[in-house]
């Protein structure tokens, strides 16, 4: 007699595309307060694209899907990735504690800190002491141009003692990856922009995505404008902006095209073997939780959200002037890469736009729009 096999859940409908509202959602250029926007809609639920505003307020100049953009911390996709090809390779192990590989960048205390915990946030690592923290739009303009080293920056997050014991919780931190990105130079033995070209950009002919160099602030090439507004309104570009702090969690500069193409390869298995491709979708056990007491969301180099009971795998980034989004559903049947440029300053409305595009591309006919989708 056979075994009798439960059958498979069927995965959740996805509503068919509607250009109409897709063009509405990211034409409201009021919601939050920006200068463009770009969607591009992938998967075999359905494709779309488009733009709307300017790239350059001072040419007009209208977006197009060849323009470079900040994608802020969906750069942590691309580390991750780099870092479990050379656990893959048997060059690193994930439970390697960090001292180990960075000697004398950590104080001892910080000994049972691993790359693991770095990649999927649960280090504990203190809060930056000594930083400039602008307050206003006009702030930001004074340290545009401040530039620090990955040893200067990492220094910073080392005094006192860890917030919690390495593993028990969760706590985003962008230090991770700047310390993720220095294990992948450690290991070998090159900056960690030329192993991600190398391991990812070249291989998937990604061209237009780049990691900055030495902290070069500018955008090379074609590329949307990032502005701010300033107290009397005024808007001021602000594209031109030393992103060192960032390095290895928020630096590198790509293309929607770019980033779907890397969602493509990275979810069907192309860059990593299934064994730790599986950790990207895997969140940490269920006693470990956000330090606020929610859920854990983040898993190695990836978070998840639910909208309208549909599960999306993928990275949100931003930098000033720039808000990036890219997600798919784990089987690839609906992914989009979303590119808006706010110019408010920490009004808490920068996230608006993301919200109702992944509304509208989960939620099915006949379901009541939620009060905040999740």
């Amino acid at each position: 007699m056979l075994p009798v096999r439960r059958a498979a859940a069927s995965p959740a409908p996805l509503p068919p595309l509607s250009p109409a509202a897709l063009r509405a959602a990211i034409g409201d250029l009021e919601h939050p307060p920006a200068t463009a926007a770009q969607l591009r809609v992938g998967g075999t639920a359905g494709s779309w694209y488009g733009t709307s505003g300017v790239a350059d307020i001072m040419t007009r100049r209208s977006v197009t899907a060849r323009d470079r953009i900040r994608i802020g911390s969906v750069t942590k996709v691309f580390v991750a990735t780099v870092v479990l090809q050379l656990v893959a390779q048997g060059r690193i192990a994930l439970d390697t504690p960090v001292r180990r590989v960075l000697p004398g960048l950590l104080p001892a205390r910080f000994g049972a800190v691993t790359v693991a915990h770095l990649l999927n946030h649960t280090s504990g690592l203190p809060d930056h002491v000594g930083i400039p923290e602008p307050q206003t739009a006009e702030e930001v303009f004074r340290h545009r141009f401040d530039h620090w080293t990955p040893r200067e920056w990492v220094a910073t997050a080392t005094h006192g003692p860890l917030r919690f014991a390495p593993g028990t919780r969760q706590e985003y931190r962008g230090i991770n990856y700047t310390l993720a990105a220095l294990v992948i130079e450690e290991v070998t033995g090159r900056p960690y922009g030329q192993a991600v070209a190398s391991r990812i950009l070249r291989p998937l002919s990604l061209p237009r995505t780049a990691v900055p160099g030495g902290g070069d602030p500018h955008i090379h090439g074609r590329h949307v404008h990032g502005y701010l507004a300033m107290s009397d309104g005024r808007l001021r570009d602000i594209t031109v902006h030393d992103q060192s702090a960032g390095r290895g969690e928020g630096d590198m500069i790509s293309t929607t095209d770019d980033l779907d193409r890397m969602l493509v390869a990275l979810f069907s298995g192309v860059l990593l073997p299934p064994d730790l491709l599986r950790l990207m979708f895997t969140l940490p056990p269920g006693d470990v939780r956000m330090v606020d007491g929610s859920p854990a969301r983040y898993s190695t180099g990836l978070q998840r959200a639910t909208v309208n009971g549909t599960t999306l795998w993928g990275k949100t980034g931003e930098t000033y002037g720039y808000k990036t989004a890219a997600f798919s559903t784990r089987d690839r049947r609906r992914r989009f890469v979303l590119a808006y440029h706010p110019t408010t300053f920490r009004t808490g409305e920068e996230s608006r736009m993301v919200a109702r595009v992944a509304d509208l591309l989960t939620r099915t006919p006949g379901r009541r729009r939620p009060a905040s989708p999740s």
